[in-house]
């Protein structure tokens, strides 16, 4: 097979980026894309305590399994399946079971810092950044962490002002810089979606 087209997708927690991720995958036919999230690739940590775990800084760089990802990734573009981590945000820990993952015509790589990490920066064909208001992307972690990863109001807000605003302002923003699009306003942005439908269209009939 070709060379699949590697499409980065980041910005800050609750900008949209997953948003986006899906928006391009339902655009284009389901059976030539597939979405790898880096949030699978948190570090396992099976050797800490439950407590020790819920103090690990997730947003920081030092949390992701970088070097499994970039593996996987480079397998992914040569052809070859992968198995990739799920990881259990109530444990804070991955789970023993892996998800099989197949090469497709399009992969679309999104996460937090995918464009902070120069040796994934390279593999990429495409690369956005998905900008969002502060007090919009706070509102919906907010909202997330609270309905889908069982997380209270106040470790929610702690872990924001502690962790989450301070990386997103270290590592996250600066990593604007290396983006070649930058769609403002999440997934709401519909023409800037379609526009990069269009792009990525015209990439594959190209190949």
């Amino acid at each position: 097979m070709k060379r699949p087209i590697l499409i980065g997708i980041t910005g800050g927690t609750g900008s949209g980026k997953s948003t986006v991720a899906k928006e391009i995958y339902r655009s284009i036919k389901e059976t030539n894309v597939t979405i790898i999230q880096q949030d699978s690739y948190y570090k396992d940590q099976s050797n800490l305590t439950f407590e020790e775990r819920k103090k690990t800084n997730y947003d920081h760089p030092f949390a992701f399994d970088n070097e499994l990802l970039i593996e996987h990734l480079n397998k992914l573009l040569e052809g070859l399946p992968v198995e990739k981590p799920i990881y259990d945000f109530e444990k804070h820990n991955r789970k023993k079971e892996t998800i099989t993952v197949w090469p497709r015509e399009i992969i679309i790589l999104e996460g937090l810092l995918i464009l902070n990490d120069e040796k994934i920066r390279k593999l990429l064909d495409i690369k956005i950044f998905v900008d969002t208001d502060s007090d919009v992307r706070v509102i919906r972690r907010i909202n997330r962490d609270i309905k889908e990863r069982g997380r209270s109001l106040d470790s929610v807000i702690e872990q924001y002002m502690s962790t989450v605003r301070p990386a997103h302002m270290q590592f996250v923003e600066p990593s604007k810089k290396h983006a070649d699009i930058i769609i403002p306003e999440g997934g709401y942005n519909k023409v800037a979606i379609d526009i990069m439908v269009t792009k990525i269209k015209s990439i594959i009939g190209d190949k």
